[in-house]
């Protein structure tokens, strides 16, 4: 439990935290007065001013805010330093900032992995690699560095051996195990995982590992991050079409991720807060009022216009939006819960 909080608390902190930098900059290059520059919602628990911009740290990292002056056009008291009054570009670069940080994130984390944590590669040797506490391989005694010499009875010499010798059954597996120079039996009982569709017992392999050099390793942290971005994008749209929330998970369900993961070690947790802040990123540009997509489509409307919405509208469209938010949060609720408590 603790490390799953840490994990949330550190994965969570460092996306906002990157997310309302790139506001929070943009805004600053651009001429407008930021009064507050916050991580977090809830109690506040740290707060201090520079200048003219108080930083704060709240007790809730689920998001955070800048408090820029002349958001609201009818409450402007910054003149011309408001964000009602300056032009329609400089608006649209400091919404989109936001987004933009969340996609840069993730090229200088993948970067230092490669560069520092080195391109691991699955071993086909059947040899136990990570073994997860809490699941079924753990409570029957296995360690990492256990090699799998037989399941019931059946000789295996490779990892998918091993995996398709699981995968498919709910129940008990008899593993003949060579630890060292002692070899015994051991009786493991697969539990059926929804997110994978199949069984699992709780184990990674091993993995071989070779340290790429500079100009590689921020080759590779591009072309890793387009791979994920292209397969989000086409995960979306498959959603859209099937009109299915089923996979969205909220805050609880990302939280119990982040824990598992962060059993794994700090490299794998790495890895879900890049793919993670991907996510977020694009989820920000949806064209839904509320979020920075929402707020970008208006910013195009003004631009065609010539002068931006009505106070009613944007009112209008920012409630509507708050009840759509609040509606796929529900559902992304209703889905955790079903995860945690049910295992569906």
């Amino acid at each position: 439990m603790v490390l799953t909080i840490a994990a949330a608390i550190f994965v969570f902190g460092l996306l906002v935290l990157v997310h309302e930098l790139g506001h929070f900059v943009t805004a600053k290059m651009t001429g407008m007065r930021v009064d507050e520059f916050a991580i977090g919602f809830g109690p506040k628990l740290v707060s201090f001013q520079r200048g003219e911009t108080v930083y704060s740290i709240h007790a809730i990292p689920l998001g955070g805010f800048n408090d820029i002056a002349g958001m609201d056009p009818e409450n402007n008291d910054a003149g011309s330093r408001g964000y009602c009054e300056k032009p329609v570009g400089s608006r649209m670069i400091v919404i989109l900032a936001g987004s933009i940080m969340n996609f840069i994130l993730p090229l200088f984390l993948f970067f230092g992995i490669f560069f520092f944590a080195g391109v691991s590669t699955p071993s086909p040797e059947p040899v136990l690699g990570t073994v997860l506490a809490g699941k079924p391989a753990a409570e029957a005694g296995l360690q990492n560095g256990d090699r799998v010499l037989a399941i019931d009875g059946q000789s295996i010499s490779t990892w998918s051996d091993f995996v398709n010798g699981v995968k498919d059954s709910t129940e008990p597996v008899d593993l003949t195990i060579q630890r060292g120079d002692t070899t015994f039996d051991a009786e493991v009982t697969p539990t059926y995982d929804s997110s994978t569709q199949r069984a699992m017992v709780g184990v990674m392999g091993t993995v071989n590992t070779r340290y790429p050099g500079l100009v590689e390793s921020a080759s590779l942290a591009v072309q890793k991050t387009g791979a994920i971005l292209y397969m989000m994008v086409d995960a979306l749209y498959k959603i859209i079409l099937e009109l299915s929330g089923a996979e969205l998970a909220g805050p609880i369900g990302v939280a119990q991720m982040a824990g598992e993961v962060a059993q794994m070690g700090f490299v794998p947790l790495l890895n879900f807060a890049a793919f993670l802040s991907l996510n977020l990123g694009i989820v920000n540009l949806f064209p839904i009022p509320a979020l920075d997509g929402g707020h970008f489509l208006t910013l195009c409307v003004e631009a065609v216009r010539g002068k931006p919405l009505s106070p009613a509208a944007l009112r209008y469209t920012q409630n509507v939006g708050i009840i759509l938010l609040l509606l796929l949060m529900i559902l992304a609720t209703k889905n955790d819960i079903v995860r945690v408590l049910f295992g569906g």
